[in-house]
């Protein structure tokens, strides 16, 4: 049996931690405190930062929120990223909450697959027994004494099912995760590990309303005021929790800073209740004495403590050096392995030690030359030296020999080869293709952890006081932007070409051909070979293949190909193939994300696009489209001949509006457009005079037009939503223009739909609509507000909820054909 390391303090890609006299003697405080703490819950944005940062700050615990989802399913109102690229951004969001709150962050291989109303389809999709091993994984791996659910076990049903289902899977895993039996693969690596309370983290809104939470019975309930202030970091809990909170930059989560007292209530469901139901630890014991041999420890750093010099931090060095050595001696297991490297952290922290490898450029490929920068500074007059560097995994050394006097700066270089072996830094839960509900990862090593580790780091052999000591530190990519000032980035490791097919899906309304752009970039300097599509039967390329030569790393080159369908409706995929001269091919397409807020990330995917040929036809070419949250419908209308023309706020003016056939506002439009309530009035004279407005789906809440004047009539937005792709769909006024015209439509046309029917249908409406269609998950009374319809004036309102973001880039060909008929209404004549 191996102990894991312990999951890394910064997110990759990040500046280096700067620590200041307040924070390392709070981190000596901490090494004091043996206890630690499990927050479970299913996605990112449900953990409640306010414990997290209490437990993390105010009882110096060990902290970790164990996400069973990436989020792939959620929306992203900050770009065009959804799915696993959403997952990307929503891992690294809360990465950067974590360093803001004091947890760490751990995940398991449950795929976000959308809204699901019951556990019981969540837990089958999720595949029940892998997932809760991964939960009994994170248990032993992390070793909590306390683990909270943030959600109800008992809740089926009445909430989220993948809320519910991540309860479910906590408590069960709470016995499964000390017993031998089960798991017992894992004892490989891990010990098994026997948690000794569990609550649920409840609340009023739990209990329907603050009168019925009062009038509860609170026997199995404790307390306790998060809303503490710490002088010493000049904030409240609360406050560092908004601060923490409001990096879920994607879903909306901006959040107010709060202070003052707040009580936050756990509800006991295992285990021994606190005898003052005020400290969770109570009872618990979190000193050096639940370690063999570790009582020395706790009375060095308590003597630490108690003689810190904020002025001088590099006088407690020695001090920590002595409990450094009796650390070593004690007993073997995870809080020796966890308090000895927040304590090497500490002892450079106190010297003021600046340890870093950067490299000349953001991503090499294997089999290439590279050069890197080391800097090492010594910011203290502690007596320490260097005597040497490996560099990993290479194994390679580099033997230096360097006194590093106070506050002088050292750097030196280093040219290396990359072993022509080494695996590319992608996502490693995208390496393989998983299913529906579960990521593919069978390296049990990579299971939870939030990143792939770095492929290459640098091993810093340092001499402290006579102590030898080994820091080691991933290289990264270090630049001086004009308007950002030095910003990192982490180093990858990638193939030597890239092809990115420009659409996801092409859709063909017709035998002619269309266009494949392909864009081929060089992932080094000096990349040649042929680019060819790999097709599906009865689908051909002009040409073949084309030849591509790139001289310098990061250089494109455009080919384009003219794909042509089959004769009959069908569709599949196409994939562009890249064969260097030397006969190996590449199938990888780049896609990198870049927000200010989280570090750039580079994500490799396999590069496939979907060919539909459909039966469809349309009425009307122009197209206005008024952006939302950001989707990618205008481009798939494009696909099927529309002229499509991205709207401004500016160019919301009646005379604008009325050159476009139909105008469509994307999701959320009415969340998100701070302008909306102006654009309003202009939007309904357009439909007055002859329009049609297509408004897509919006939730309830930052509404900026008020409910009633969303539209010309009475409109009422719920939360009703249909989670079940397959849900039959029946149709309420089969005559209707929009299901005959010009494409008839039928219950075929509802067939391969994906993540699910709709979201937010209206739940009242004023007669002058007609409900088009109803559908409704199994069990459910019917949902008929997916669809409403409403001549206004000379024009047509249409409300949907239906899922066309989604739908409509996924290349569902029965979408594309009800969408088209939504755009052509009152066209037959003209």
């Amino acid at each position: 049996m191996m102990l894991i390391l312990m999951l890394p303090i910064l997110m990759l890609g990040q500046s280096p931690e700067r620590w200041t006299a307040t924070e390392i003697y709070q981190g000596i405080e901490k090494l004091n405190f043996l206890g630690s703490a499990l927050y479970v819950a299913a996605h990112p944005d449900d953990e409640n930062q306010r414990l997290i940062a209490y437990l993390a700050n105010e009882y110096n615990a060990e902290m970790a929120y164990l996400s069973l989802t990436r989020g792939d399913g959620g929306q992203n109102l900050i770009g065009p990223e959804i799915r696993e690229l959403l997952g990307v951004i929503r891992t690294q969001e809360l990465l950067g909450a974590r360093r803001i709150d004091g947890g760490r962050q751990m995940f398991t291989r449950a795929n976000d697959f959308g809204y699901s109303k019951h556990p019981d389809e969540t837990l089958d999709i999720w595949q029940r027994e892998a997932v809760l091993g991964d939960v009994v994984w994170a248990i032993r791996k992390w070793q909590p004494d306390v683990i909270i659910n943030r959600f109800d076990h008992e809740s089926a049903g009445r909430t989220h099912g993948h809320h519910t289902s991540s309860a479910i899977l906590s408590y069960e895993a709470f016995d499964l995760a000390g017993d031998p039996e089960a798991y017992s693969e894992q004892l490989e690596y891990l010990d098994p590990w026997q948690p000794q309370r569990l609550f649920f983290n409840t609340s009023w809104w739990f209990y329907g309303s603050q009168e019925a939470f009062a009038e509860a019975d609170k026997t199995n309930l404790m307390s306790v005021d998060i809303g503490v202030y710490y002088p010493m970091r000049g904030k409240s809990n609360n406050e560092i929790a908004a601060e923490a909170r409001s990096m879920h930059k994607c879903q909306g989560f901006g959040a107010t800073l709060q202070r003052g007292t707040q009580q936050e209530y756990l509800k006991l469901l295992k285990g021994d209740m606190p005898a003052g139901k005020e400290n969770l630890f109570e009872g618990i014991n979190t000193t050096w004495t639940r370690v063999k041999g570790g009582k020395a420890v706790g009375a060095i750093l308590t003597k630490a403590q108690e003689q810190f010099d904020f002025e001088r931090p590099y006088q407690a060095v020695s001090a920590l050096l002595n409990a450094r050595e009796a650390l070593q001696k004690v007993e073997e297991g995870y809080w020796k392995q966890v308090k000895s490297q927040e304590l090497d952290e500490l002892i450079l922290a106190c010297m003021g030690l600046y340890v870093e490898a950067t490299a000349e450029d953001y991503s090499a490929t294997p089999g290439e030359e590279i050069e890197l920068t080391m800097e090492v500074v010594n910011r203290s007059p502690v007596n320490a030296r260097l005597k040497a560097v490996t560099y990993l995994p290479m194994e390679a050394d580099s033997t230096l020999a360097l006194d590093l006097e106070n506050n002088q700066q050292y750097e030196f270089y280093e040219k290396l080869v990359l072993p022509g072996d080494l695996s590319h830094t992608n996502p490693y839960w995208l390496n393989e293709e998983g299913t529906l509900g579960m990521y593919k990862v069978d390296n049990q090593l990579l299971r939870g952890l939030p990143e792939t580790p770095r492929a290459l780091q640098v091993a810093f052999h340092l001499e402290v006081d006579g102590t030898p000591m080994t820091v080691i530190r991933d290289v990264v990519y270090k630049e001086t932007k004009p308007s950002q000032g030095e910003t990192y980035r982490p180093f990858e490791v990638t193939p030597p070409v890239f092809a990115n097919i420009a659409e996801k899906v092409y859709v063909f309304a017709g035998n002619g051909p269309q266009e494949v752009a392909v864009r081929v970039r060089a992932g080094k300097d000096t990349v040649a070979g042929k680019l060819s599509l790999a097709l599906p039967e009865g689908w051909r390329s002009e040409p073949a293949e084309a030849p591509f030569e790139i001289a310098v790393k990061s250089g494109e080159q455009l080919v384009e190909f003219m794909l042509f369908p089959p004769a009959d409706p069908g569709e599949g995929r196409i994939q562009a193939v890249a064969t260097l001269k030397e006969g190996t091919s590449y199938t990888d397409g780049l896609n990198v994300i870049a927000y200010d807020h989280i570090p750039a990330q580079t994500v490799m995917l396999e590069n496939s696009a979907k060919v539909v040929k459909v039966d469809i036809a349309t009425a009307g070419k122009q197209i206005g489209y008024l952006m939302g949250a950001g989707d990618e419908v205008p481009n798939s209308l494009a696909q099927i001949g529309y002229e499509v023309t991205l709207l401004s706020d500016e160019d919301i003016t009646l005379e604008q509006l009325q050159q476009y056939d139909a105008v469509i506002l994307g999701i959320r439009a009415y969340n998100t457009n701070e302008r909306m309530a102006f654009h309003q009035p202009v939007l309904l004279e357009y439909v007055k005079q002859g329009g049609t407005l297509i408004n897509q789906y919006n939730t309830t809440r930052n509404l900026k037009v008020d409910m009633e004047n969303i539209a010309p009539y009475h409109l009422k937005i719920s939360r009703d939503r249909v989670t079940v792709e397959e849900a039959p769909v029946r149709m309420l006024a089969p005559d209707h223009p929009v299901l005959n015209w010009p494409n008839k439509i039928t219950a075929a046309d509802f067939e391969g739909w994906v993540q699910e029917r709709g979201l937010y249908f209206p739940n009242e409406w004023g007669e002058e609509f007609t409900a088009v269609l109803s559908s409704n998950d199994p069990g459910e009374d019917p949902k008929d507000g997916g669809l409403l319809v409403a001549p206004y004036g000379e024009g047509y309102y249409i409300y949907s909820g239906y899922s066309w973001f989604r739908e409509l880039p996924a290349g569902v060909p029965g979408a594309y054909r009800l969408f088209a008929n939504l755009i052509s209404i009152g066209k037959e004549n003209r």
